[in-house]
């Protein structure tokens, strides 16, 4: 047995040569569009802000515990099941494990790319005439041919050069979408809480309601029952005995939907929440009529700090970035490219005893791809990434817009909630005191059925109004929560916050963005004169 190399050759040096020149105009690149915009935002909420809400100053830790800190342990559990169940949750993080894979793969595509290739053969072949199995036939007769077994190893490196910036226009896109995605995630979780939130508040208000409307159907059963018994004695006209009982129907029959509506509105949560309804009416059944919620911690003084603290507009501004570097990559594909490839291997020939080895090895070729005319598909790709690059410049400008709308919509309702609270809670004691004055001068005879009706309706039209107050109130303070980001905490927080703070002491007119390739893209900015933000 015999073995035999093939002496190794050194790389052509024209081609070493040339990779230098090639790393240096991999260095060059395409010009993005800006990757951080600007929006306007108000130098101060123009809506009054809750004295009970307590300025956290870009700190979310006590916000993302706000559930908690309510003291309602149900309220918790059915917000943490409702997140665990919800499809639209579960299709946030399906979305970012596919940019997590994205990113993977944009960033793959800037390093070299190794293949590994093995191969055996094993076969009889003469050199000249025609094979038949092991013999060949040839002009002077038959000979045999041993069989020879090839074993090849083959290791093919490849790499595209990215001259212009394409590949990296591409990765960094990538970047910014599983940042978006992830921050969508949050934003959906906080949208199932805050839903959660609100549906257990209208059950817990349906609950308050029903205890109204029980008591006011016991009390007006009561006056049918004495009513009839007067009638019946002669002491009452029959006219009013009908009317009581009517009024006792009409109660009754409220009553009736009443308790539907709760019933939904419990089909409702188990629907969100996917716990058993048993368990769900046990722990319902358990809790008081209503729930009030704490004050939070939950608006910060400077309108800016406080949107920065929403997923959804981050997600805004990562689109952004991204639109940007699909910009810059749908450029770079009008340029040259560049790749490089070349292969290492070794063969071996064993036949009858005899082996023999030989190493190989290439480099090359080395191919610039140019474009010289493809009907201005290039040009067309190139002008439609720049049209979804203002896409997402006006998008995120309408975000933000949008989200000081629903800063401003829910500090409005937080106000109207608290200064019509104490009128309503004075409402209700007047025509509780007014119904017991009528029922004392009715049993006395001084009044009439009717005044003692219109007092109770009275009475049950200021409660329900009461409870109503109550769930919007809850409500409000829920839309808060959502507004200012519900405790989401971005990335770069540290970085933007400082970024915001330098702007402020440059100018109380606009608030900077951070460099968008140190940390994120542009904070909302507000252009002329401001004012004093308020305490």
């Amino acid at each position: 047995m015999t073995s035999t190399t093939a002496p190794r050759r050194r790389a052509p040096g024209r081609l070493l040569a040339a990779l230098p020149l090639a790393l240096a105009l991999a260095a060059c690149g395409v010009t993005r569009p800006p990757a951080s915009v600007q929006a306007p935002a108000p130098a101060q909420w123009r809506s009054p802000v809750p004295a009970e809400a307590v300025p956290h100053h870009g700190s979310t830790a006590d916000l993302a515990h706000w559930w908690r800190q309510a003291g309602d342990p149900l309220l918790a559990d059915l917000i943490e099941a409702a997140q665990a169940a919800s499809p639209t949750v579960a299709s946030a993080a399906a979305r970012v494990t596919e940019a997590r894979g994205a990113r993977t793969q944009a960033g793959a595509a800037l390093a070299p790319r190794l293949d590994g290739n093995l191969s055996a053969t094993r076969s009889a072949s003469p050199l000249s005439g025609t094979s038949t199995g092991t013999t060949t036939t040839t002009g002077t007769g038959s000979t045999s041919v041993p069989p020879a077994t090839i074993l090849q190893a083959t290791l093919q490196p490849s790499w595209e050069i990215d001259l212009f910036g394409g590949l990296r226009a591409s990765r960094d896109a990538a970047d910014a979408r599983l940042a978006a995605g992830e921050a969508r995630w949050h934003d959906a979780r906080i949208a199932v809480a805050a839903e959660t939130a609100n549906a257990y508040f209208a059950e817990r208000a349906c609950a308050r309601q029903l205890a109204v409307a029980e008591a006011d159907t016991r009390s007006r059963s009561e006056t049918a029952r004495l009513t009839g018994l007067s009638a019946d004695a002669g002491f009452t006209a029959p006219a009013d005995a009908a009317l009581a009982r009517a009024s006792a129907a009409d109660a009754s029959a409220r009553l009736t939907q009443q308790r539907a509506q709760c019933r939904v509105l419990r089909h409702g949560l188990v629907a969100l929440t996917g716990l058993p309804a048993e368990n769900l009416d046990r722990r319902l059944d358990a809790q008081s009529a209503i729930t009030a919620l704490p004050t939070p911690p939950a608006v910060d003084d400077v309108p800016a700090q406080t949107l920065l603290q929403r997923p959804d507009l981050f997600a805004a501004e990562r689109a952004v970035a991204a639109a940007s570097a699909d910009a810059g990559a749908a450029q770079a594909q009008r340029y040259p490219r560049l790749t490089l490839s070349g292969s290492v291997g070794r063969l071996q020939l064993r036949t009858q005893g005899f082996r023999a080895s030989v190493d190989t090895w290439s480099v090359g070729p080395v191919a610039l791809s140019v474009p010289l005319f493809d009907g201005g598909v290039s040009a067309a790709n190139a002008e439609s990434a720049r049209a979804r690059y203002d896409e997402a410049v006006v998008q995120y400008r309408a975000s933000v817009r949008q989200a000081v709308r629903e800063v401003e919509e829910a500090l409005t309702n937080l106000d109207s909630t608290r200064q019509r609270a104490a009128d309503a809670d004075t409402a209700v004691r007047g025509y509780q005191a007014n119904l017991d004055a009528a029922q004392s001068r009715y049993q006395t005879g001084l009044a009439s059925l009717f005044e003692l009706e219109d007092a109770r309706r009275t009475l049950f039209a200021a409660q329900t109004a009461r409870v109503s107050l109550q769930r919007e109130s809850n409500e409000a303070w829920v839309a808060l929560y959502r507004a200012v980001g519900g405790g989401w905490q971005r990335p770069d927080a540290d970085t933007a916050a400082t970024a915001s703070a330098t702007a402020a002491g440059r100018s109380n007119a606009a608030v900077a963005a951070p460099d968008p390739q140190a940390a994120s893209t542009a904070l909302p900015t507000t252009t002329g004169a401001t004012a004093t933000p308020r305490p």
